[in-house]
């Protein structure tokens, strides 16, 4: 569990390398503004030891958060983060470690049956009634929470998780209504503060792709601060305090801004953008697909007006060092298995960010 001392020390013995605000604040400690994902490639020994390599260098030089799911290249993602921080020379309370649930993930490859592994494992043998998935693949019922909370305490070898996302809930809008959906959504919270006060979670929220960042007449929209409200709710109904909600996970890059210019999530002031509302409400933001799946690595894949303000050397600098820039932000995610692309975006972080004003700029 990343902690407030370790994580501070890991600063101290880092911070030299690196530009202004390269660590932001989270909770009472500190973490990387660049973080390392686990989404892509092939569920393969080879990727394993590719990301094992990646994920070793990447926090022994300075990036502290490291990201990953259940679902993750069929759990493989998940279990080699876990190797990878026990093998690195680093204390692992300086690292905050983050998994997800939500879809069900298959089990190390791909079955020749999908739809027959979902029924053994999951149905007949396992947590979830048929109802309770949609699509097929989807679910967030208190006992799938309960159980795939259980598997990634298992998979990363930790006993306390530092945060756990609720992975893309907006999928469960396909077959049922926005409030059935915030209802679920609130159940599923109940079962994380519960946790939480078990002690097995630190601190928990929603990963999202679409909800956040579409206007409100969009079939996948959800808000922000509905959510939020659910998880004040859950903690009560769980006897807790507080709530431990603190996060939300979404895409954000020089292609993709809508988190910072659709005003869409309601506030006291009228709406806003999501970044703005979690900016406010004190919500860390973790943003996903920083690269564009590693588009944004190309030259002239962000527009000279743009790229023109920021610094770095390549253009997968440039574009790290924009997602980092957009206010609220606490971490960019970036997704390599490269050693080499990891120096690379390691060095995103010794050039400053854009400050708010000329981060503003590239959107005139």
């Amino acid at each position: 569990m990343v902690t407030q001392t370790a994580s501070w020390n890991y600063r101290d013995a880092h911070t030299d390398a690196f530009g202004r605000t390269y660590f932001r604040r989270f909770g009472d400690g500190v973490v990387s503004s660049i973080g390392l994902g686990t989404y892509l490639g092939a569920a393969t020994d080879a990727v394993d030891d590719a990301y094992h390599d990646a994920v070793v260098n990447a926090v022994e030089n300075g990036i502290s958060v490291v990201d990953t799911a259940r679902n993750y290249r069929c759990q493989r993602s998940e279990r080699v983060v876990g190797d990878a921080v026990a093998d690195a020379d680093v204390d692992r309370e300086a690292l905050l470690v983050a998994s997800k649930c939500g879809f069900v993930p298959f089990d190390g490859e791909r079955p020749a049956d999908p739809g027959a592994y979902v029924h053994d494992r999951f149905v007949e043998n396992g947590p979830l009634a048929r109802e309770d998935l949609v699509a097929g693949q989807h679910a967030i019922t208190p006992a799938f929470v309960h159980d795939q909370l259980d598997q990634s305490l298992q998979s990363l070898d930790v006993d306390v998780l530092d945060l756990y996302y609720l992975h893309n809930p907006e999928v469960q809008l396909a077959e049922h209504d926005r409030e059935t959906v915030y209802d679920a959504i609130e159940d599923a919270f109940v079962a994380l503060e519960g946790r939480v006060a078990d002690g097995d979670l630190r601190q928990y929220g929603v990963a999202s792709w679409e909800c956040f960042r579409v206007d409100r007449d969009h079939p996948k929209y959800l808000s922000l601060a509905e959510v939020v409200s659910r998880a004040r709710s859950a903690a009560d109904r769980a006897g807790n305090a507080a709530t431990s909600f603190r996060a939300v996970q979404l895409p954000f890059n020089v292609h993709m801004a809508d988190a910072f210019t659709e005003e869409s999530q309601p506030s006291a002031d009228g709406d806003v953008s999501v970044l703005e509302l979690a900016n406010t409400a004190g919500i860390d933001v973790f943003t996903s697909a920083s690269l564009a799946q590693g588009s944004l690595a190309n030259a002239d894949a962000i527009p000279e007006a743009v790229a023109s303000k920021l610094d770095g050397d390549t253009p997968a600098q440039r574009a790290i060092n924009f997602a980092r820039s957009a206010p609220g932000v606490t971490s960019a995610l970036v997704g390599t298995t490269s050693t080499a692309h990891v120096a690379d975006d390691v060095a995103a972080g010794t050039f400053d960010p854009l400050g708010a004003d000329a981060f503003d700029a590239t959107f005139e």
